[in-house]
């Protein structure tokens, strides 16, 4: 198994400590799988996912990732570790004032050194990468665009963009296509979903469109108030499992697109210790 959950609880990041986000929760994810993961807003989707980036320090269980638990290695070690781990935020920062390639690239900087960062930022080491990634979502004319010239739905591809353009061995991708409309989610998802498999990857997507992860992937995880609910085979997934998954709150549902796509950004590293 590439993830392991064993019992695992976590507070709400700059919450109340005794608040906790994920309660007693198990989970296993083996090397090269794809899976949903959907539950409503506040369900702890957000918080699974960034304990799976070690950005989030379990309070109590464990936590198991290839083959050894991050938080009892170094810091040094740690980083090693996160350089094989994607972490794609939902609303992560992206300078305004930073050029398209530079944030494409910003994907190498965990096996970067200082000294490769400091100079792709003056002149971009290969450009060339970045194109191609942005090529696979239509947005290769951007390659020297400002970042705040992007529209929202503009500014999450170049995101995914700076997925491919990393060496990750797990996606960790927190609703990549919130600021997409219709076609544009699907070519995203598709994207993902073949980088993934090319390069045997495994991918845990975090998506409120419903319909989308039934039928996109063969996995679907049910999260609601920090515990799993359901963890089972799309085929086995049915209506009214989803309908009280969500009972009492908003039905998820595609997003409308409008002219200037939406407003969110994503990013790519995860944080360091």
């Amino acid at each position: 198994m590439t993830i392991q959950l064993h019992n695992i609880s976590v507070h709400h990041s700059g919450a109340a400590r005794s608040t906790l986000a994920l309660r007693e929760l198990n989970l296993s994810v083996a090397q090269g799988e794809q899976l949903a993961l959907i539950g409503p807003s506040g369900a702890g989707k957000t918080s699974l996912l960034h304990t799976l980036a070690c950005a989030l320090t379990p309070v109590s269980g464990s936590l198991n990732i290839f083959g050894g638990d991050p938080w009892q290695l170094s810091s040094s070690e740690r980083h090693a570790l996160r350089t094989r781990l994607f972490l794609a935020p939902q609303t992560p920062p992206l300078p305004p004032r930073q050029r398209v390639v530079n944030a494409v690239l910003a994907g190498y900087l965990p096996q970067w050194s200082v000294w490769q960062a400091m100079r792709s930022l003056v002149r971009p080491i290969t450009p060339e990468i970045a194109y191609e990634a942005l090529s696979r979502f239509n947005l290769q004319d951007k390659l020297y665009a400002r970042v705040d010239r992007l529209s929202g739905g503009e500014r999450q591809r170049c995101g995914m963009a700076r997925a491919l353009v990393s060496k990750a061995e797990v996606f960790l991708v927190d609703e990549p296509l919130s600021a997409l409309d219709p076609t544009l989610a699907l070519q995203t998802l598709a994207v993902l979903q073949q980088e993934a498999s090319k390069r045997h990857a495994t991918l845990i997507c975090s998506l409120h469109q419903v319909e989308l992860a039934r039928a996109h992937f063969t996995r679907i995880v049910g999260l609601r108030d920090g515990r799993i609910v359901f963890d089972a085979a799309r085929q086995d997934v049915s209506d009214t499992m989803i309908a009280a998954l969500y009972r009492n709150s908003e039905k998820p549902e595609l997003p409308e697109a409008d002219s200037t796509d939406a407003v969110l950004v994503p990013n790519a590293v995860p944080p360091r210790c």
